[in-house]
């Protein structure tokens, strides 16, 4: 797949990028994008929720009521589920939600996933660029240069550059990412991509390593 490079104005340079096929253009796995989501989601899960279950309830161990006789269900001590402010039965735990995936399905979904914004035509690559100084302004010029101003986009960058990041900071629907940060999650979420001209090789690299 053979796309124009443009500037930051949105023109054209002149210039073309081939996407590599066996990166942009395979036949998309839901299931293993699916997967790779579910890992990002559950790995973001802080998993500290907790409740009481009895044996945490400061109370008399005392038996309130006799055992039969009484016409009513059995119970024990004050600390019982069946009374307020008693114990919790099977209530949350704190616990890990994070488990392991194979670093072949997360690639087959990170691939899966640019495949799906090739094929919809979402993907924009632009020619290397910094700014001078972090103004949000320069980013929706961008943005409006490109003609996705009102749509939510995902910037790739090669490397950290903090005027860019800062510029775009302020924008609901911008986010900005290097290429060591790019995953299935951030993909989907975004309508547009927009590539720098220099990290596309990257990608292409490192998910055909």
């Amino acid at each position: 797949m053979e796309l124009n490079i443009l500037n930051i104005k949105g023109e054209a340079t002149g210039k073309t990028v081939t996407l590599n096929d066996a990166v942009f253009g395979i036949e998309p796995n839901d299931h293993a994008i699916y997967l790779d989501i579910k890992q990002y989601m559950a790995n973001k899960r802080q998993g500290t929720h907790q409740s009481k279950e009895r044996n945490a309830i400061t109370g008399s161990t005392r038996k309130l009521i006799r055992q039969k006789g009484g016409g009513g269900a059995r119970r024990g001590n004050i600390k019982s589920p069946l009374l307020v402010g008693g114990g919790r039965v099977f209530g949350p735990q704190p616990r890990d939600y994070s488990f392991k995936l194979n670093k072949k399905v997360k690639a087959l979904a990170r691939k899966s996933a640019l495949s799906y914004k090739a094929k919809h035509d979402s993907i924009i690559v632009v020619e290397d660029f910094t700014f001078e100084t972090p103004k949000t302004k320069d980013f929706i010029a961008l943005l409006k240069g490109l003609k996705i101003d009102n749509q939510k986009m995902l910037l790739v960058l090669p490397e950290n550059n903090k005027t860019i990041y800062l510029s775009a900071r302020n924008l609901e629907n911008a986010n900005v990412i290097i290429t060591s940060e790019l995953n299935t999650y951030r993909v989907m979420d975004a309508k547009n991509l927009v590539f720098t001209e220099s990290s596309v090789g990257i990608i292409e690299k490192y998910l055909n390593a």
